[in-house]
């Protein structure tokens, strides 16, 4: 019965840890090493964990608006950085003009992306990734 019992316990944790691991491949949604530029206008920063998000409203050649949704790192990754701090140079408001860098999609036309920068309409960087995590 101990016997059965430990290789049950063994089972659901290996099981267990091969989803996990599943969860954060990126592999097959972004093209990681590659680097691409948004520009638009600031919507939105859920700082939430596991992975916090930030909306972009982007002006296409046609003119009509589209939503872009960037994938960032956890409550404690991204506050470090002071976005929804109105005293820091990192505060973000609705409708500021910004350029993010990001790691694309792998198709290259879905509005989605790894944040990996914010340059901001004064010149100033921030920097969360390089493009190859």
């Amino acid at each position: 019965m101990t016997r059965w019992t430990l290789g049950l316990i063994v089972g659901v944790l290996l099981v267990a840890g091969a989803s996990m691991q599943a969860h954060h491949s990126l592999a097959g949604v972004y093209a990681l090493g590659k680097e691409a530029k948004v520009t638009g206008s600031f919507k939105a920063f859920r700082i939430v964990n596991p992975h916090s998000t930030m909306q972009l409203d982007v002006k296409g050649p046609d003119g009509k608006v589209v939503v872009w949704t960037f994938v960032g790192g956890s409550v404690q990754q991204i506050s470090q950085f002071g976005l929804k701090d109105e005293t820091n140079p990192n505060f973000l408001k609705v409708g500021d003009e910004i350029v993010v860098t990001i790691v694309p999609a792998i198709d290259g036309t879905s509005p989605v992306g790894l944040l990996s920068a914010i340059t901001y309409k004064d010149g100033h960087t921030l920097r969360f990734r390089s493009p190859d995590e």
